[in-house]
């Protein structure tokens, strides 16, 4: 294992987030503060608990992962997509690094700007309404796994797109849907019985689900299953990135 390349190509992406820090860390806080204040705000005023939580704080796991899930994308994306677009990536793929370090030194890049912006979430929470964590383990751990797992599908979606646009497109057209309709600011137990089972086809409902139990002991899925579909997830990326490695995928060309 290489280990001085992995550390070279996290510092260079972990550099790159310092240089535009408002765009990579203040920007998606603010925007999610923002839906805490106005969600807990207009809809706390009329629900007061859900499961016997207080809905500000109820909604406080649903925003962290809803960043968390949009952080890792495109972290991500623009990380691999950059170099693929100004020809770097072929120094890369040209020097004495394994696909697994390039892997592992893009994707842990962007799983750990996800992870900082999620716990400057949490703790920006901590000043609207006291939160207890349950489970802090389990915390930290759903905390990592969804932010590798998707951090490996931006590392994908960034080597599929042929444009800027593209690197957009699964972000606000697939996942951002997905997450508000996955329980981030209400339980799925509070919907019709018919759309409770539709819902349970959206995978973002086992990652939220999972990451809520951690807070408050409570959840939609049971945790076992959460954490089987986590891993699921986890195990799709790695496999589809290593058959994109095999082929050479929009790399060799």
């Amino acid at each position: 294992m290489n280990l001085r390349a992995i550390w070279t190509i996290y510092r260079f992406e972990m550099a790159r987030t310092f240089r535009t820090l408002v765009q990579s860390i203040v920007s998606p806080v603010l925007s999610t503060a923002l839906y805490f204040v106005v969600f807990g705000a207009a809809i706390g005023s009329r629900i007061s608990e859900v499961e016997g939580v207080n809905y500000g704080a109820f909604i406080v796991p649903g925003l962290i992962m809803m960043s968390l899930l949009t952080q890792s994308l495109s972290n991500a994306s623009i990380g691999i997509y950059f170099p693929r677009f100004i020809g770097t990536i072929y120094e890369i793929l040209s020097a004495p690094v394994s696909p697994l370090e390039i892997v592992i030194g893009y994707v842990g890049a962007a799983a750990t700007k996800a992870i900082v912006i999620g716990l400057i979430i949490l703790a920006t929470a901590f000043l609207f309404v006291p939160i207890h964590i349950q489970h802090p383990l389990w915390m930290a751990g759903f905390l990592v796994l969804t932010a590798v797992s998707f951090s490996l599908f931006g590392f994908i979606i960034g080597i599929w797109a042929d444009g800027f646009e593209r690197l957009q497109i699964v972000p606000l057209l697939v996942v951002t849907p997905l997450a508000f309709l996955g329980g981030t600011f209400y339980s799925i137990k509070m919907l019709p019985p018919v759309w409770q089972t539709i819902t349970l086809f959206n995978p973002v409902v086992y990652l939220i689900s999972g990451f809520r139990w951690s807070f408050f002991g409570t959840s939609d899925v049971d945790i076992g299953i959460s954490l089987g579909a986590t891993l699921v997830v986890l195990a799709l990326g790695l496999a589809v990135i290593y058959r994109i490695f095999q082929t050479g995928y929009r790399l060799k060309t």
